[in-house]
């Protein structure tokens, strides 16, 4: 029989604060207000990262990537990051017009440990600093600058627990639908499914940039 005396959900941070031990030395050394040489160089091993953002229509985090060094350390407080082809949606870049709050995670493959970023965002378009991020010709549309509040590495164990690195068993792909299948289901077969996964397996190699 359930106790309905006791708490079912939190309602104060004490009560939070209570189910966890006290904050160890390293995990609150580890937080700084700069990008120090060793959270720089795990930004230029990084090849993917997601940006969060906020706005008047609630949070958004979306995945960006690019080879290694991508995001760009352009002194201890700032970071580049240019903004290459997508769906046009620009979620992120909406939140940050009405809200200049990012936080970042880099992920390094086959490194345990990643890297959380906070800081304020704006939207740059100067020439200089597109033809900077060209790449096979392409310039992005706009480069956000980050300018750094805290930085600090995450502990392995996330990693380790969901062996992200470890190659995917091919019972668990088959199991995953196609995002056409995916489209198909949403929009009652409006669109075609089939016809979306060969045009967009053609599609994404021909406009990464």
């Amino acid at each position: 029989m359930n106790d309905t005396t006791q708490p079912r959900y939190i309602e104060n941070l004490a009560h939070l604060e209570s189910l966890y031990g006290a904050v160890a030395e390293a995990p609150r050394r580890k937080e700084v207000s700069y990008l120090h040489p060793g959270y720089q160089a795990m930004i230029a091993a990084s090849p993917f990262a997601v940006l969060a953002t906020v706005g008047p229509g609630g949070l958004d985090a979306s995945p960006r990537g690019d080879p290694p060094g991508f995001v760009v350390v352009q002194d201890e407080h700032t970071l580049l990051l240019p903004d290459r082809r997508g769906n046009n949606r620009i979620d992120s870049l909406r939140n940050i017009m009405a809200d200049p709050r990012v936080a970042l995670i880099f992920l390094i493959p086959g490194k345990g440990e990643t890297l959380r970023v906070t800081g304020t965002a704006r939207i740059s378009i100067v020439p200089d600093l597109l033809q900077r991020f060209a790449h096979q010709g392409a310039l992005p549309k706009c480069v956000i600058e980050i300018n750094v509040v805290s930085v600090f590495f995450q502990c392995a164990r996330a990693i380790k627990r969901s062996r992200i690195w470890d190659p995917p068993s091919e019972e668990l792909l088959r199991s995953i639908p196609t995002p056409g299948a995916i489209l198909d289901s949403i929009t009652n077969s409006e669109i075609n499914g089939s016809e979306y996964d060969v045009a967009l397996a053609a599609r994404i190699p021909s406009s990464l940039y």
